[in-house]
């Protein structure tokens, strides 16, 4: 995983990147707690309870989050290890956290939270999230939004992106 995160900041200085995503001295939060759930670092510690979320929820997350081409049914464990050791690399590295939406036991997973640089002009991160299709018919979504937009609020950011069907 050393290997990884040194892979990931080269390619990023690279790149030409010519500030930091957040601040040096600013303390990026290990956890949040909201009501009923919480969340932490996405990471290999919580890949089996990240694969069952995203696979219990295929076409609702296919249909209402990214580029419509993720999760696909047949993602390997493998696969699944190797895209969360990925996100856990670049939140150490401090260019994009990913966070686990956890039960408040954590003892399962009800949707991921994203911040990343973004990408739109006039925006310092881009935002994005999913919860399990059971979570979304409960209305879960539109309480983690209003609860994240809320906290960004004590995150060095001027100006979030967030997909429009979140505006």
């Amino acid at each position: 995983m050393r290997m990884l995160s040194a892979v990931i900041l080269t390619s990023v200085f690279a790149a030409g990147a010519d500030k930091p995503f957040v601040p040096p001295d600013f303390a990026v939060p290990e956890a949040y707690a909201g009501k009923g759930y919480k969340l932490v670092p996405l990471g290999p510690d919580l890949v089996r309870h990240d694969y069952d979320a995203y696979m219990s929820s295929i076409d609702h997350i296919r249909a209402n989050f990214g580029s419509g081409r993720w999760p696909r049914p047949g993602i390997t464990m493998k696969e699944a290890l190797a895209d969360v050791e990925g996100e856990i690399a670049r939140f150490r590295a401090r260019q994009s956290f990913a966070y686990a939406v956890l039960t408040p036991d954590g003892s399962r997973e009800l949707g991921c939270f994203y911040l990343r640089p973004a990408k739109a002009s006039g925006f310092d991160a881009s935002a994005n999230l999913w919860v399990t299709k059971e979570q979304f018919d409960r209305g879960f979504e539109a309480t983690l939004v209003r609860d994240m937009k809320q906290w960004l609020g004590k995150w060095p950011f001027q100006k979030v992106d967030w997909p429009a069907r979140f505006q």
